[in-house]
């Protein structure tokens, strides 16, 4: 395997995309392409042959086994011993899958026919501080605009302009994207609620960040793995992102608040990692759910496909993100079950007087 030409081609896709989402591709295809896997001819569903490739291609890949202290090959031992010649495909899926949690990430997926296996307990063991039902009947009261996967509106009366963006699988168009901001142009200051947000297409971050920049602004920092042992990573590399045209609609020098929960991920994570490094913005609310690795795929001999954080990303300071990021320092709210069940979303409301606030001033 040729690991170092491999990081090479990546870091120039995502020189020349500015944001990772190009470079997913293109690594995945590289990566995929460099992996020599041996012919099992009439035997693709021998349950050993696809626990070997899956413990090893994790093992050569993924990239965070030193920030969780894992020790894969003890990790691979006590599943390996769970599986015989009979196993099931059924019942090696299971298998495969508590093994693949105990990477404890988001971002890890086995996806056969019959099931998908999925990583939750990054937020399930954490408060949810957010209700549909709550922000709908109450504070938008069941109306506001929508485009492009965002619900936005003005707050009145203290003219406050805020926008839900639940998912960055919604591609944001440009054009819509003006709209939105024009119509908030005169509001005092912006909440930008992506609570819940899973995240979705990276490139939709540097799209919105954008219109809240008038200079080019760190985005963060991607490194490669170039070799299989766990320490084997390229130097990092840096990503930039560039204030929109202006022929675009911006939104400057006004007081921002991102509104997150532990929820946030992936994307979202990205898009929070960035914004907390502007001036004039603050994150209210929870810390949130991480998921600071760009995926890899590959495709198993019976067909399955893993996928799994390849490459770490960093925030601009080049602070690891995986773990999530904390709201800003005296900015961190949570919201009970019962008071948003009686129409109160704390972390809203907070927002909502720490606005007030700042216009006073």
């Amino acid at each position: 395997m040729n690991f170092p030409k491999i990081a090479k081609q990546a870091t120039c896709k995502l020189r020349y995309a500015a944001a990772a989402v190009a470079m997913s591709v293109a690594t995945s295809l590289a990566l995929t392409s460099c992996i020599d896997e041996p012919d099992y001819g009439k035997h693709p569903y021998d349950p050993y042959a696809n626990f070997d490739v899956l413990a090893r291609t994790v093992g050569e890949r993924y990239c965070f086994f030193k920030e969780k202290n894992i020790d894969w090959q003890e990790v691979t031992k006590k599943y390996r011993s769970q599986i015989n010649d009979t196993t099931s495909q059924l019942n090696l899926f299971f298998i495969m899958s508590d093994m693949l949690n105990e990477l404890r990430d988001g971002h890890v997926n086995l996806v056969s026919s019959f099931n998908t296996s999925y990583y939750k307990k990054w937020w399930t063991d954490y408060p949810q501080d957010f209700d549909m039902r709550c922000l709908e009947e109450y504070y938008l009261k069941f109306g506001g605009l929508s485009t492009s996967g965002m619900r936005y509106c003005i707050m009145l009366p203290d003219t406050i302009g805020y926008v839900y963006y639940p998912s960055f699988s919604t591609a944001i168009g440009e054009t819509n994207l003006d709209y939105v901001l024009a119509i908030l142009q005169k509001t005092k200051g912006l909440i930008i609620d992506i609570r819940n947000n899973g995240g979705g297409l990276l490139s939709n971050v540097p799209t919105l960040v954008s219109r809240f920049i008038d200079k080019e602004t760190v985005g963060g920092y991607i490194r490669h793995k170039t070799g299989p042992g766990p320490d084997e990573f390229s130097k990092p590399f840096k990503f930039t992102y560039k204030p929109c045209s202006d022929k675009r609609v911006k939104y400057l020098d006004k007081p921002i608040y991102v509104l997150t929960n532990r929820s946030c991920y992936s994307a979202a994570n990205d898009f929070v990692a960035v914004m907390k490094t502007l001036p004039g913005v603050e994150i209210i609310g929870a810390r949130t759910g991480g998921g600071g690795g760009l995926p890899f795929s590959y495709e198993l001999p019976n067909g399955w496909a893993v996928r799994f954080s390849a490459s770490p990303i960093n925030d601009p300071n080049d602070l690891p993100t995986e773990e999530g990021i904390d709201p800003t320092e005296g900015c961190e709210v949570h919201c009970t079950p019962e008071e948003m069940a009686k129409g109160k979303d704390a972390i809203l409301d907070f927002a909502l007087r720490r606005m007030a606030s700042e216009k006073l001033k």
